[in-house]
């Protein structure tokens, strides 16, 4: 927590109100998952796996799930050429705490390889999660 705690410090006062409360919801709801600064940024990881990041952008915090496209969850935009959907947050008063931890349940339910993505050379395959 200690690494998390000083990247959320780092932030402006607005930031790190958002920053705070996605730590909270996160950590009490991926209660078995492993947390760690990771190229910079928050990320947690289920069985070396990583399943949710947030990373503070130009305009607002990002809040990331690597499989997240395969949430069917509207809210959450397609981010880069694999499986992640993002959404964004300007200010705490637009996380919506019972949706997040319905993304959060869908992340340890849904989940492709991101951890063995390079050694299968950029292909992924979706992971047969085992019950937490």
């Amino acid at each position: 927590m200690t690494q998390i705690q000083d990247y959320n410090d780092s932030q402006t006062a607005e930031n790190k109100e958002i920053c705070d409360l996605l730590y909270t919801i996160i950590h009490e709801n991926l209660t078995e998952a492993e947390n760690k600064i990771w190229h910079a940024h928050p990320v947690w990881f289920l069985d070396g796996n990583p399943i949710v990041g947030y990373s503070k952008l130009k305009d607002s915090v990002r809040l990331l799930f690597w499989s997240g496209q395969s949430f069917e969850e509207e809210k959450l935009k397609n981010e880069g050429s694999f499986k992640a959907a993002e959404i964004r947050y300007t200010n705490s008063s637009q996380i919506n705490e019972e949706e997040l931890k319905r993304w959060l349940q869908k992340g340890r339910e849904i989940q492709w390889d991101y951890k063995n993505i390079v050694k299968r050379k950029g292909v992924l395959i979706r992971i047969i999660t085992k019950p937490y």
